[in-house]
C-alpha cells in the first residue's frame, strides 16, 4: 500500500480503490491482532513484562502511534500532564497498546474535526488517566456491559463504526494484569464518553521530559542508512520490501534463507539488516548470531520483521542481538523513521 501511496497520480477509481483496500487492510489487521491478544489473554499466555517508565515515555509512544488516525479526521488531541516526574512498573509495549486504544476509540466514535482530551493527575500512590471525547455517547443501560468481550452499543446491521466489540475487553485485561482498574462514564447519547484507567505510580527523581512533537523524519537524511539487507523466506514479500526501500533511495539486497544472508552480508557490508524469523534451515535468531559474529554485519542495525508478536519471541530477539522486533505489517513509517537514522534508533532503543 506505500508503494501505491507513493505513486505521483493515479485515475481517481484507482486512487479511491487504494484507498480503500489501505482502510480495509489497515482494519482486518487490527481486528485480528486484538483477537490473538484476547485469546492469549483468557488461556493465561499474556504476561506482562515490567520496567521502571516515565509516563512522559508512555504518552509520547501512545500518541505517536494514533497519530495518523487522528490526522486523518482533522482531530485535535489535547494532552494534560503532572509537573511532576511520574513513574511506573509496567509493560511498556502493552500500556502503550492500552492508551493507543482508547484514542482509537475516542477518534472513531468522535466527529471530524473534534477535540479529544487525554488528561492524567497522580495521587496517593495512583496514577489515573482519563480519555475524553465529544463523540456519540453511551447510554445508560450499555455502560455496565462496555468491556464485555464482544460487546456493542449500536446492534444495527448497518452499523457504521465496523470492530467486533473486543478493543475494551483487551484493555480491561491488560490493566488488571498491572494491578489497575477501568471504568467509563457518559452523560448519555450524544453527550460523548470518558474512559479512566488507574495504575499503581509514583514520582520519580528525574524531571520529566518534554513530550516532542509527532513528526515522520524524511528518509534518507544525513547518517542515513545507505544498504539494506532484506531476508525473508517469501519472495513476494521480499520483493515488495526491496521495492519500497528502493523507491525511498535505498540500495537493496534480498536473501531468501540464512546461509545466503550470512554471505551477502559479508560481501554487501549492509548498514541495517530486516530479518524474517521464520526461515528455513537456520531460524532468524540463528541468523542475527551469525551476522553479530562477522566483522562486516557485527555493527548493523537488525530489524527483526516477523509474524511471532508474543512476549517470547521479543525476548528471544533481544538475546539473539536484534535492535528491533516488529510484527508484520511493519509501520512503514516506523520503520522509515529508523531507516532515516540508525544510530538514533539504536540509542532510543536502549534508553526506552
Amino acid at each position: 500500500m506505500h508503494i501505491l501511496a507513493s505513486a505521483e497520480s493515479l485515475p481517481p477509481k484507482l486512487g479511491w480503490a487504494r484507498d480503500v483496500i489501505g482502510r480495509q487492510a489497515d482494519h482486518m489487521s487490527r481486528l485480528i491482532d486484538d483477537l490473538l491478544d484476547v485469546s492469549r489473554i483468557v488461556q493465561g499466555k499474556v504476561a506482562v513484562k515490567p520496567e521502571k517508565l516515565q509516563l512522559t515515555t508512555l504518552i509520547e509512544r501512545s500518541v505517536e502511534a494514533s497519530a495518523p488516525r487522528l490526522a486523518a479526521r482533522d482531530q485535535v488531541l489535547d494532552v494534560v500532564l503532572p509537573q511532576e516526574c511520574i513513574e511506573l512498573d509496567g509493560d511498556s509495549v502493552r500500556l502503550s497498546q492500552v492508551l493507543s486504544n482508547l484514542i482509537n476509540n475516542a477518534c472513531k466514535f468522535s466527529p471530524v474535526k473534534s477535540r479529544i482530551r487525554l488528561e492524567a493527575q497522580y495521587g496517593e500512590g495512583e496514577l489515573t488517566i482519563r480519555v475524553k471525547d465529544e463523540g456519540a455517547g453511551i447510554s445508560p443501560e450499555f455502560l455496565p456491559h462496555m468491556f464485555d468481550l464482544f460487546a456493542q452499543a449500536d446492534q444495527s446491521l448497518d452499523r457504521s463504526q465496523g470492530g467486533l466489540g473486543i478493543g475494551l475487553t483487551l484493555v480491561k485485561h491488560l490493566v488488571e494484569l498491572h494491578g489497575g482498574r477501568v471504568w467509563a462514564s457518559s452523560e448519555g447519547l450524544g453527550k460523548g464518553a470518558e474512559v479512566n484507567l488507574a495504575l499503581p505510580a509514583h514520582v520519580g527523581t528525574a524531571a520529566p521530559e518534554p513530550l516532542p512533537s509527532v513528526t515522520h523524519r524524511p528518509v534518507p537524511s544525513q547518517g542515513a542508512a545507505s544498504r539494506i539487507l532484506v531476508v525473508d523466506d517469501l519472495q513476494a514479500s521480499a520483493e515488495t520490501l526491496m521495492t519500497l526501500l528502493e523507491m525511498e533511495g535505498f540500495q537493496v539486497r534480498v536473501a531468501h534463507e540464512g546461509q545466503e544472508a550470512l554471505a551477502i552480508a559479508r560481501e554487501f557490508k549492509p548498514h541495517v539488516v530486516l530479518l524474517d524469523i521464520g526461515l528455513p534451515g537456520m531460524n532468524g535468531f540463528e541468523v542475527a548470531h551469525g551476522l553479530r559474529r562477522q566483522p562486516e554485519s557485527q555493527d548493523a542495525l537488525l530489524i527483526a520483521l516477523t509474524g511471532y508478536g508474543e512476549a517470547e519471541s521479543r525476548s528471544r530477539s533481544a538475546q539473539a542481538g536484534f535492535d528491533f522486533h516488529m510484527v508484520k505489517p511493519a509501520d512503514v513509517n516506523l520503520l522509515l523513521s529508523m531507516l532515516a537514522d540508525p544510530d538514533e534508533a539504536r540509542k532510543a532503543a536502549v534508553t526506552a
